[in-house]
This record gives structure tokens, C-alpha cells and sequence, in this order.
């Protein structure tokens, strides 16, 4: 409720109230009084006020709603959080939000460094991050948004469309180099594996999940983004690419739909299970864990008051921005999904 809306229902009410009129009449020489003294201070005052704020040039003028920010994402997020800006700015019209997007080591760095105060990544803080923030008075906070699958891509032409958990890991730690190895019958020669950048989060999180902690073998490429990925194994069938699958899930969205008819996606076994199932990173199996190639994304804020970067992240949580990453093919961290079984 506006100020003067309170003020006037406040004289209404005292209108009405025959004991609070008496009251006014009976001090109204003290009134006149008080008022003839501090008036001259009081427009004092209000004139301070006013020129602080005058034409709102340098006053607070950023809300969870209103302002001008740049957020840094993580390249492989890009297809999802355009949407996700682009909608929200639309409801919001005097909100602007420009995303920059960049490899995962280079988000991590502009938050780090105050370049921005927004971060879109599939990577916590480690705990040494956290402390440096709190040791200059800021509370980094992060808020879980999404699932996403890093999916295993090849050729049109490659005809082992499924792969073993123990295929993967093998290829990962150099002891699988050519096709051949997987299967005698391919005449497909050396496994060229491809990836978005040196920096990306994509290539971090297989080296962690296998422990890999020196050099990958000669065998890898990096390329500068999850689309250049796509590109280069839908030209050469010896490629096996590694994207975030944010990048060809969206059924309604023709750059996804372009980028899928290109190449195959590849089925992995779980770890431990020898049973002859593989998983494709669909929501279905995403949700569950059973494709075994699951990571979380986060939105990662060091804003000091409710900004507008604060109002972004916690739209995107709640169900408008949830239902944007239902509909991308990617799981809602934070919104209930309903798994329905087909039988045929």
C-alpha cells in the first residue's frame, strides 16, 4: 500500500473518532505551537531528501523486478537460460539481464574476481572459495536448479549406438583407442574423442568421476563450445562428442531439433549392472540416476541486497522458471515431476 493511502485512511479513521477530534482540538495550541517551531527544519530536511534523490539518478534504483545486470554462464547451459532470461525480461519489461557465456573455469573466475554478481554452473564453490568470500563480508549463495545429462554423441555412420559404463571409462584412461576394440566387425579406425573447451566443465566432470588426474591421452580434441561438438562428429565417424544434453533435448526448439538429426546418441550401461539395459539421457532417466551420467546445475549469487539478480534466481526456482526446464528435456531441481510409464 502507497504512503498516502495510509495517511489518508489514517485521517478518515480519525475523523470518524469523536475522542481522537476532541483530542486534536483541545492540544491544537500546542500543535501550532510545535508546528511553527520545527517547520522551518522539516522543510530542511525534505529539501536534503530531494536533492539526494532528485530524478532518481542516484538512488537505489535496482529491485528483484527492475535494473541492468550481467550474469556469466556456463557455455553448455546456453540454449536453456536464453530462454529463461528472454521470458523473464518479457514479464519484467524494466528488467535486463545480459548473459555472458563462457567454459566453466572462466565463470568460476568472474565470480571470484566481482566481475559479476550472478553465476549459472555445474560446479560448487569449494569450500576454500567460500571462506575467501566470507573473510571480504560476502555470502555466496547457491541454489540448486537443474539436472542435466552430459550425453555421448556419434556419427550417423558409427553403428555402436550402445556402449558399456566400463567402455566409457576405459576410453577416458587410454586403454580404449580404436573401435575395434569395442567391436572386431567395426571398420572404423581411432576413436577421436571430442570436447567443448580445456576450461569446460564437461571434460572436469568425467576426470573427476573416473579420477583422472594427469593429461588425457592424444586422443582428445577440444573444440570452443558444445555446438562446434555436434558439428565435427556429424562430419567425421571416427568422433565420439561429449555435450551437455541441454543442447539437443528441446523437442519445440528447431536449433535442438537441428543438432539431434545430425547424430546419434549413445545408450550407456549403469556401473555395477550387467543386465543388458542401456539408458539414454531422457528426463525419465536423468530423474532417476538410471542414465549414469547426471550432474546438478546451480545459480550462484554474491549480491548483498535484493537485487535484480536475487529476483532472477528466485523466479527460475519457483514454478514459471521450472516448468522452462521441463519443457527444455532437462529435470526441475526444485518442481515435482511425474514419471508415467508407457506399456506396449
Amino acid at each position: 500500500m502507497k504512503r498516502v493511502s495510509v495517511i489518508q485512511n489514517f485521517i478518515n479513521i480519525a475523523s470518524r473518532n469523536n475522542n481522537f477530534r476532541n483530542s486534536i482540538l483541545v492540544n491544537n495550541n500546542i500543535n501550532h505551537i510545535l508546528y511553527t517551531k520545527m517547520r522551518y527544519p522539516l522543510i530542511g530536511l525534505l529539501f536534503i531528501i530531494a536533492s539526494c534523490t532528485g530524478g532518481g539518478k542516484t538512488g537505489v534504483t535496482e529491485t528483484p523486478t527492475r535494473g541492468s545486470i550481467k550474469i556469466t554462464v556456463d557455455e553448455s547451459f546456453q540454449p536453456l537460460i536464453d530462454t529463461e532470461v528472454f521470458t523473464f525480461t518479457h514479464l519484467y519489461a524494466n528488467a535486463k539481464i545480459k548473459p555472458q557465456y563462457k567454459p566453466e573455469y572462466d565463470v568460476i573466475n568472474d565470480f571470484m574476481n566481482d566481475s559479476v554478481k550472478v553465476i549459472v554452473t555445474s560446479k560448487k564453490l569449494t569450500d576454500y572459495q567460500i571462506q575467501y568470500l566470507r573473510d571480504t563480508q560476502i555470502i555466496a549463495r547457491t541454489s540448486s536448479y537443474a539436472y542435466d545429462g552430459l550425453a555421448i554423441v556419434i556419427n550417423k555412420e558409427n553403428k555402436d549406438t550402445l556402449l558399456k559404463y566400463n567402455n566409457i571409462k576405459d576410453i577416458f584412461l587410454g586403454k580404449l583407442k580404436k573401435w575395434k576394440d569395442i567391436d572386431p566387425k567395426s571398420k572404423l579406425g581411432d576413436i577421436r574423442v571430442i570436447f567443448d573447451n580445456n576450461k569446460s566443465g564437461n571434460i572436469r566432470y568425467f576426470k573427476e568421476l573416473f579420477g583422472i588426474k594427469d593429461s588425457l591421452s592424444g586422443n582428445f580434441f577440444a573444440v570452443n563450445n558444445n555446438s562446434e561438438v555436434i558439428s565435427f562428429v556429424s562430419r567425421n565417424s571416427d568422433a565420439l562428442g561429449i555435450v551437455s544434453v541441454n543442447w539437443i533435448s528441446d523437442k519445440d526448439d528447431s536449433l535442438s531439433m537441428s543438432f539431434i538429426n545430425k547424430i546419434n546418441v549413445v545408450a550407456v550401461s549403469q556401473q555395477f549392472v550387467n543386465d543388458g539395459t542401456y539408458y539414454r539421457p531422457y528426463q525419465g532417466s536423468i530423474y532417476d540416476k538410471s542414465y549414469p551420467f547426471v550432474r546438478e546445475i546451480y545459480l550462484i549469487s554474491r549480491e548483498t541486497f535484493a537485487g535484480l539478480g536475487t529476483g532472477f534466481i528466485n523466479w527460475a526456482c519457483a514454478e514459471q522458471g521450472q516448468r522452462i526446464v521441463l519443457k527444455s528435456g532437462l529435470v526441475p531441481a526444485t518442481m515435482p515431476i511425474r514419471l508415467v510409464q508407457i506399456k506396449k
